[in-house]
């Protein structure tokens, strides 16, 4: 048995290695630069963890979220693994003690902030250090093209390049496109690196989008049908969370919930209680789930739809890590669009960026958002969507989604777009997707006579068709770049010159 193989068995518990994980593991034991694209739940913490135990000196982690990094390095002391965690939730006193025992050889693996890498005092350690491997997690962030860009990654590589001696650099990720691969290689400066990808199909998963006019009702309806099992039901906003999670509660279901507003004690026992199934059904945004592994999730389902096709499948791809069916449902409203459209729009994360940088990087994250938007909204395969979005070509019908499963009427919408574009073009382009799909479908509410759009041209000229279809109708337009919705705070429509 090799060396790796006893690590696996003895520190890990694990008789085999999964897909990819042998390959990446060899590829850095033999002094490689290396890329692992893996799917979630594919074990890349173990491509990393693995060698570091083997190499002689010290590997460093660099890891974006501080829960994440106290979850790894906690599991790793557990097994009998000596590593440690540098970041922002130590005081300078623990901070210190930990830096002193790095410096006395006491830590194989110290996982740490990319913000901390700049810094003084941690660079000196660094330089008198033997550092074998530097490993990145999540080593999208170092993409803008990727889903959730952070500057501070950049600054890895110039820490890289004031060490006396270069290390093996290592980088992974659960979701990267061909663009976001070429980044990481580029801007870490991978040396000829070996890039495994373990592809991106989950053939278990079954995927379902709805567009429902009550959400809820769908959420309810699906917990009734399905009683007992372990579930996620991810909401875009913390106001959403609360309100889900309390109706939930009061008709008698064990859920528990998390999110950035509550306290980290709050959100390490609603995990705990998650994770060994005290309450086994979890109402959170997208603040829960890095680094989970909680192999009986049945379902996830998305309360909103998300802003990207990268963030969906990642967090979709925390049910059935067990191999067993589960589902993923997408519940699609108009109004979801529009929130997250705020977020990008309203978005600080970047402001150490130039301007021109940061409106490049929502430029990108709003032809994501239209991407996804095309998901809720296709009739092709949407197993078939999401592969092609990640540059795998397979086959066309899965068997296994709802547009699969499902018979599409083909309908002629042209007039009803025509009178749409009236409508908006007629007010005077001053209102929102609200007051033009309830103008043109013949409404008499009190916001369409204080407006004076009772007496509009094109007042119910839709009368006959369902204000679903309409509303859908009045979206396609807005994906195709027929009309826009403004970045105010009341989103207005308006025509594309």
């Amino acid at each position: 048995m090799s060396e790796k193989e006893k690590i696996l068995k003895k520190y890990f518990g694990y008789d085999n290695f999964r897909d990819g994980q042998e390959e990446l593991i060899d590829s850095i034991l033999a002094g490689q630069d290396t890329l692992g694209i893996m799917q979630t739940g594919a074990g890349k913490s173990l491509c990393f963890q693995i060698p570091a135990m083997i190499l002689q000196g010290i590997t460093l982690v660099i890891s974006p979220l501080i829960s994440l990094m106290k979850d790894q390095v906690g599991a790793l002391n557990q097994a009998g693994v000596h590593a440690a965690y540098l970041n922002s939730s130590l005081s300078l006193n623990q901070y210190r003690q930990a830096l002193k025992y790095a410096k006395e050889g006491k830590y194989k693996i110290i996982y740490v902030a990319p913000e901390r890498l700049t810094t003084e005092e941690f660079l000196e350690f660094a330089r008198q250090a033997d550092i074998s491997m530097i490993s990145v997690d999540e080593a999208h962030c170092v993409s803008q093209w990727g889903q959730d860009f952070r500057p501070s990654y950049l600054k890895i590589i110039d820490f890289v390049e004031k060490l006396p001696r270069r290390p093996i650099i290592s980088g992974f990720t659960a979701t990267a496109t061909k663009e976001v691969k070429e980044d990481i290689i580029q801007i870490l400066k991978l040396n000829s690196p070996s890039v495994v990808a373990t592809g991106f199909d989950r053939g278990n998963l079954h995927f379902v989008i709805q567009a429902p006019k009550d959400k809820y009702k769908v959420v309810q309806n699906h917990l009734h049908d399905n009683p007992g099992q372990s579930g996620i039901i991810y909401c875009l906003t913390r106001k959403e969370v609360e309100d889900v999670c309390h109706r939930l509660h009061r008709e008698g279901y064990p859920v528990t919930r998390y999110h950035a507003g509550l306290s980290d004690e709050e959100r390490r026992n609603n995990q705990d209680d998650f994770i060994f199934d005290q309450k086994p059904i979890m109402i959170a945004t997208n603040a829960f789930g890095m680094g989970i592994d909680k192999s009986n999730v049945r379902y996830v389902i998305h309360y909103n739809m998300p802003k990207n096709i990268e963030s969906y499948y990642q967090e979709a791809g925390r049910a059935g890590r067990d191999g067993e069916a589960a589902e993923c449902i997408l519940l699609y409203g108009g109004k979801d669009v529009i929130t997250n459209q705020f977020f990008i729009d309203n978005n600080n994360d970047n402001n150490e960026l130039d301007y021109v940088t940061q409106e490049l990087v929502k430029e990108r994250d709003r032809e994501r958002l239209k991407k996804m938007t095309y998901y809720c909204f296709t009739n092709d395969c949407l197993r078939d969507y999401i592969l092609r979005y990640f540059g795998e070509y397979g086959s066309s019908y899965c068997g296994n989604c709802s547009n699969c499963l499902s018979k599409f009427e083909e309908k002629d919408v042209t007039h009803m777009a025509k009178q749409l574009i009236g409508c908006v073009q007629s007010s005077g382009q001053r209102f929102g997707i609200g007051v033009i799909v309830e103008t043109v479908h013949g409404s008499n509410s009190a916001k369409l006579i204080k407006n004076k759009m009772i007496d509009n041209e094109f007042h119910g000229k839709l009368s006959d068709e369902a204000i679903s279809l309409i509303r859908q109708v009045m979206n396609h337009l807005i994906l195709k770049g027929d009309l826009f919705l403004t970045n105010s705070e009341y989103a207005v429509l308006k025509l594309t010159d």
